[in-house]
């Protein structure tokens, strides 16, 4: 971290920029965990009808960005990323009414007990405060965690990556919208609309402003983020994930399984990276696999076993075993075992997502038990690892942290929760 001294005007500026929204966001926190359910849900149908509105708009600023990210040389990945179909822009609209439509957890009094001095002690969920979101790409990902922001109570700053300023200024602009047509502060919601890299060292070293940060992309950003912060982080690194066809699957679901879990989208942490094949059922199910995956362009490597199986198949690296590809490029170790797929999960996964499939249930349990990731599946694709799927209404991000909060981060995950005692003039004798 530069000190000020060393620090060029526009960074000065930019940092100045920053704890303005810093308090304005502390401020906004006060009001925002006392609004009630009601106002809160109104503000999210607010905002979708403000996005229902504005959809010419945001998809004229989306192709500002996404022309520039073209002539930026932005891969096929980080496009896919970008950009805003009008079919991702109803989902997003989607979003905002199941999250209105969620249980809100502020206020929910849990585990109430008498104590022997005649006092109730319980706990009660309550927001986090303010809310950091720094995430690259994906302009969904504003109203995503807009709204689970909203919805639990808390303020949030958001950042997002250059490559969307346009898209995440429009969207911005709704949000505003809808916060003020339920009569809650627009600044509850405060999007940095610069692209100066300082923003970032800035959000994350102002614990008096922020409670907790969400770093969403890629690997740099994240492992700065981490390094760097002065509050607590919610992270993963790295969306290693696996699918292990135990020798007791049924083939056509672990066809069904491998072949989503890879293809149905490759820009994304809940892909598969590495497929596990027993050895006693790769001969069987590995030409099958091999072929679809090559109708949909996915470039395989392999261990010398699999090799052996699929001659067309590219050697697989030492590197390639913990690999997040984000791309049609796919691993596959023929294994043992099942013991010998958790192992290889335990040395090269990433914690985020992995899935058996078999139908032996003693396996099944063990699997489960076992493997030690946030996100783990019996006869389902990693493609599941998601908020909407899990009922969460959206995801924040994804946290491989054991502290807290795991697994696709809702609106449990953005609050915390204190104790309460309730008395009646009762004193400590």
């Amino acid at each position: 971290m530069n000190s000020p001294a060393a620090e060029t005007a526009d960074q000065q500026s930019t940092r100045a920029r920053l704890e303005e929204m810093g308090r304005a966001a502390r401020a906004a926190a006060r009001l925002m965990a006392r609004a009630d359910t009601a106002t809160k849900n109104r503000a999210l149908r607010a905002v979708a009808a403000a996005l229902d509105r504005q959809r010419v708009l945001v998809a004229e600023a989306n192709a500002r960005d996404m022309q520039a990210g073209r002539d930026g040389g932005l891969d096929a990945a980080l496009l896919d990323r970008l950009e805003l179909t009008d079919a991702r822009i109803d989902a997003m609209i989607e979003g905002l009414h199941q999250i209105a439509e969620l249980a809100d957890p502020v206020g929910e009094i849990k585990d109430l007990k008498y104590r022997p001095s005649g006092i109730q002690v319980g706990r009660m969920r309550v927001p986090l405060g303010v809310v950091g979101i720094i995430y690259e790409s994906r302009p969904n990902v504003t109203i995503d965690a807009a709204s689970l922001c909203l919805k639990s109570g808390n303020a949030t700053i958001l950042r997002g990556g250059s490559e969307a300023l346009h898209s995440n200024g429009a969207i911005a602009a709704c949000i505003a919208a809808g916060l003020k047509d339920a009569g809650l502060p627009e600044t509850a919601v405060q999007v940095v609309d610069t692209a100066d890299r300082e923003a970032v060292g800035a959000l994350i070293s102002m614990p008096q402003y922020v409670d907790v940060i969400v770093p969403r992309g890629g690997t740099g950003l994240i492992e700065r983020v981490s390094r760097e912060a002065r509050v607590p982080v919610i992270k993963h690194l790295h969306g290693v994930c696996h699918v292990y066809i135990d020798d007791r699957a049924d083939a056509d679901k672990a066809f069904a399984i491998a072949l989503n879990a890879k293809t149905h989208r490759y820009g994304v942490c809940n892909a598969m990276e590495s497929l596990l094949v027993a050895e006693d059922m790769a001969a069987e199910i590995l030409p099958r696999l091999a072929a679809a995956y090559r109708e949909k362009g996915v470039e395989l490597r392999g261990c010398e076993r699999t090799r052996a199986i699929l001659p067309e198949c590219n050697a697989a690296s030492e590197g390639d075993w913990s690999e997040e590809y984000l791309a049609p490029v796919l691993s596959i170790r023929v294994v043992a075992d099942m013991d010998a797929a958790m192992d290889h999960i335990a040395q090269y996964g990433s914690g985020h997502t992995e899935s058996i499939v078999t139908e032996d249930y003693g396996r099944a349990r063990r699997f489960l038990a076992e493997v030690d990731s946030s996100s783990v599946m019996v006869n389902a694709s990693t493609r599941f690892a998601d908020g909407f799927e899990y009922g969460l209404g959206a995801e924040i991000g994804i946290s491989t942290d054991k502290i807290h909060a795991r697994g696709p981060v809702g609106l449990e995950g953005l609050t915390s929760q204190k104790w309460i005692v309730l008395g009646d003039g009762h004193v400590r004798q």
